[in-house]
């Protein structure tokens, strides 16, 4: 019997531009969007092998450029997305790189310099675990740490983070009209399925190494992450830059949902091979005849 086709509608997890976010009105957890682990395996196979064709198209063409934003609370399953999800792109058109505390020569330098060395060049994807973002979610949960960057906690007011904003939209709107498309990521996880991959990684020896006391210090702020992350989505989701809440309480979901947005974009780009001139192509006809003779 024929397996039965699953079509991903990513509208539903699209923050619009404009839109007020309230994280309890999204879902953490939805109903699987496949009916089986064995139709799940299938299904992002085949949106594996067909990113890696695409990719293989966009390095070719070299006049666009991806760029995917992961964002989320601690074991929403960032690693695993990207390691599932890009399992069959060619390393060579693709990059990722995580964004951990910055060093103090990046704490040197304006909030947006660490990621901008990082940015894709033409015919890549590029892949941020975390970003940018961090410097109005961790900071603004955290104030004291503007310290570092040379400004006053006390005067971090609403003002003073929305011109962070602003900088952050005309970024990605200045990428945009220089053919790098942005894709955003924020992993929806809900406070209880976090307790229990927490439980996961001290039972588990091999995911021992991924647990730390910081985890749970952090778990502690739970509500003014929430509050960030809801006026950042606000703020920063656009047409140009769309924000995606993808529900992260089921790894498999999100890991297809993912792809099948990714998939999405590439196909906007009307992706092709390039094509040779007749001159280039008579050329090659005479190397051809040169390497059969």
């Amino acid at each position: 019997m024929a397996r039965k086709k699953h079509k991903i509608d990513a509208k539903q997890f699209r923050v619009k531009e404009g839109d007020k976010v309230h994280l309890k009105d999204w879902p953490t957890l939805i109903e699987p969007v496949y009916p089986s682990k064995e139709d799940y395996h299938d299904v992002l196979a085949e949106h594996v092998e067909r990113l890696s064709d695409l990719q293989q198209k966009l390095y070719a063409r070299d006049r666009d450029a991806l760029l995917i934003i992961f964002q989320a609370m601690d074991a929403a399953g960032k690693d695993g997305a990207i390691r599932h999800v890009m399992s069959g792109v060619n390393p060579q058109g693709c990059r990722v790189t995580p964004f951990k505390h910055p060093s103090g020569v990046e704490l040197e330098h304006d909030f947006l310099w660490r990621t901008t060395r990082e940015l894709p060049e033409r015919g890549m994807i590029g892949i941020f675990n975390r970003s940018y973002y961090e410097s109005v979610l961790i900071l603004r949960v955290h104030p004291q740490l503007l310290n570092a960057e040379g400004f006053d906690p006390a005067k971090a007011d609403e003002k003073f983070w929305g011109e962070r904003y602003r900088s952050i939209v005309d970024l990605e709107r200045h990428l945009a009209a220089n053919n790098v498309h942005v894709l955003k990521f924020f992993l929806h996880l809900s406070k209880e399925e976090q307790r229990k991959r927490f439980l996961d990684r001290i039972d588990e020896a091999e995911k021992n190494w991924k647990f730390s006391q910081a985890d749970i210090v952090e778990r502690g702020f739970w509500n003014d992450y929430r509050k960030a992350y809801e006026k950042c989505l606000t703020a920063t989701s656009t047409n140009e830059a769309p924000w995606f809440v993808v529900p992260a309480d089921d790894k498999l979901s999100t890991r297809l949902i993912v792809s099948q947005i990714i998939l999405e974009k590439l196909d906007s780009l009307k992706l092709a091979f390039p094509t040779v001139s007749e001159e280039r192509s008579e050329e090659l006809k005479t190397i051809r005849a040169q390497l059969e003779a």
